[in-house]
């Protein structure tokens, strides 16, 4: 028996016995469901997707369902995931699969890889645990396994790491038992082989495993070149109205929070006064500094200090195409920002 059929054969034996069955996904298995499942799961863990998934597939049952939501909607039910372009990548794949194919999502890999936020290792677990066809997958708790087994130096984003572990991980591929298989890897990364503190005394592939026996496992996957991230500052323009309502308004596509739902931004609390003279044509007395706080993105830090300016009368024009006064009362079914979120929460309460 080949060293390949041994790593294939002690993960799946160590699945049948401990591996996680029982996940909202794994029920009814469709492309569509798996194929939300893995996006959501992409930054983000099993708990948190958890309540997602079951609203979305509540909103959305099926692809078709999703292609005719508004993105709004779409994005309402995303607001809190973060990485908002999975949201919206979501929703413009389901529009292309319900127009170019039907409603039927394209059976194999490399069809799936064309489609918008599906790379290669989506399109595997796709591919492998909805249509039983053979394909690796590589997410970020098979790079930990696979790296971590075979002591593999060097930072996974690397195009030479990238590569090897792809090999490694298409030879390790059984050519049966296809979906228990790609489940199982996932899962053996998430549950033992977890990154601080693997359980390597109960994992199955633990008297092979060459990151154990160099005494300090958890170095591998080698960790990726810090760089300090850079820090920048906004303010946040509450604007209430005298009903009680907020000015809200839509993002561009591209960007940070790309098609949600936001305060008006002005760089300086000072350039309030200018920002709603020019907008709403209204002047204000009473405006009021709110804590600041810290949002952290993955590639730099936001400093968000708020202003809650109370108008004295209603606005009558905003000046931008995409405006909405938002009632906390009665409130629109739109994606927010999670900062915004929070503050109208806050405001609130």
């Amino acid at each position: 028996m080949s060293s390949n059929s041994l790593f294939s054969d002690a993960v799946l034996a160590w699945y049948h016995q401990h591996g996680r069955k029982h996940l909202p996904w794994q029920q009814n298995i469709t492309p569509y469901r798996v194929w939300v499942s893995e996006i959501m799961l992409q930054q983000t863990q099993v708990s948190t997707v958890i309540p997602y998934f079951e609203r979305f597939m509540q909103g959305f049952p099926d692809v078709t369902a999703l292609a005719a939501a508004s993105q709004d909607d779409v994005l309402h039910h995303w607001t809190g995931l973060g990485y908002y372009a999975r949201g919206r990548n979501l929703h413009a794949c389901a529009q292309i699969i319900s127009a170019k194919y039907d409603g039927e999502f394209p059976q194999n890999v490399d069809a799936l890889t064309e489609l918008p936020g599906i790379g290669r290792s989506t399109a595997g677990a796709i591919a492998s645990i909805s249509m039983g066809i053979r394909a690796p997958i590589l997410d970020g708790n098979v790079k930990r396994v696979l790296t971590r087994f075979y002591a593999i130096e060097g930072w996974p984003g690397t195009t030479t790491v990238q590569n090897a572990l792809w090999q490694i991980a298409e030879d390790l591929t059984p050519v049966h038992s296809h979906r228990e298989y790609t489940q199982a890897m996932m899962d053996l990364g998430a549950t033992l082989c977890t990154r601080s503190k693997p359980a390597c005394g109960i994992c199955p592939l633990q008297p092979d495993c060459a990151g154990l026996k160099t005494g300090k496992p958890t170095q591998f996957p080698n960790s990726k070149p810090k760089k300090e991230k850079p820090e920048k500052h906004t303010v946040l323009l509450m604007i209430e109205a005298p009903d009680g309502t907020l000015l809200l308004l839509q993002r561009p596509q591209q960007g940070i929070w790309g098609g949600l739902w936001s305060f008006p931004e002005v760089k300086q609390p000072d350039d309030a006064i200018a920002w709603v003279k020019s907008h709403l044509g209204l002047e204000y007395k009473q405006a009021e500094l709110l804590p600041s706080f810290r949002h952290t993105f993955s590639h730099y830090h936001l400093h968000i200090q708020p202003l809650h300016i109370q108008l004295e009368q209603l606005a009558t024009a905003v000046g931008e195409h995409n405006d909405h006064w938002y009632n906390p009362d009665n409130p629109s079914a739109l994606g927010l920002a999670a900062p915004v979120k929070e503050l109208l929460q806050a405001l609130r309460r």
